[in-house]
């Protein structure tokens, strides 16, 4: 009777854990389409209430899953997106929240989404203004940056990433050479608009390089 009980508690247990996959996948899933709708195909006002609308949805799944990376990721991804659809400096508050987010997400699990939080915050670093405005900070950027290309060195996003980091700095044949390799980076099939409009920004960045390096 022990040795049955014990199974049938396993098996409930597998059950249990399987459950709670699919749903951690399924809420992933979800706001990954909702946020490259909202970031590609609205503008505007209609884009900020959407943004603020996901932000929600991102909130409540960190809220529910308190230990989740994946979810700290997306939930850093809305927020450094949405700061930078607000502009302003009513965006740093958003940017700042982003950083405290992608910053969780990495003590949580550092790999988690193949090292999406690190490439993420490298952004925000060389995006955001330097002291006395914000945290901006170029050298911790692309040491960040960098660490996102070691998880995932074919990945479009950490290639794109460090791509357009290069082109700021001024070092546009380096900055071919990532974009390049943002533009050959295999297809996501569970994220088609990411992807389309990933690549668009892709090409528009080897435009502006191919007028730096002739």
């Amino acid at each position: 009777m022990k040795v049955k009980s014990y199974i049938n508690g396993l098996g409930l247990a597998l059950t249990v854990l399987a459950s709670s996959a699919y749903a951690d996948e399924a809420t992933l899933s979800q706001i990954q389409t909702r946020w490259a709708e909202v970031n590609y195909t609205l503008q505007g006002d209609a884009q900020e209430d959407a943004f603020e609308a996901l932000l929600n949805e991102a909130k409540a799944w960190t809220d529910a899953e308190p230990n989740n990376a994946e979810a700290f990721i997306w939930r850093g991804i809305v927020q450094s997106t949405f700061a930078g659809a607000k502009g302003g400096l009513g965006a740093l508050g958003l940017a700042k929240d982003a950083r405290k987010s992608l910053e969780y997400a990495l003590k949580l699990d550092a790999s988690a989404l193949q090292g999406s939080a690190y490439g993420s915050l490298g952004t925000l670093y060389y995006k955001v203004p330097g002291w006395p405005l914000g945290f901006g900070d170029d050298e911790k950027a692309e040491e960040l940056l960098l660490k996102a290309l070691e998880i995932n060195p074919d990945g479009i996003d950490p290639n794109y990433f460090y791509a357009d980091y290069l082109y700021e700095e001024g070092k546009y044949t380096r900055a071919q050479q990532f974009a390049q390799r943002a533009l050959a980076a295999a297809p996501r099939p569970q994220r088609p608009l990411a992807d389309a409009q990933r690549r668009i920004e892709v090409e528009a960045l080897l435009a502006k390089i191919g007028k730096k390096v002739g």
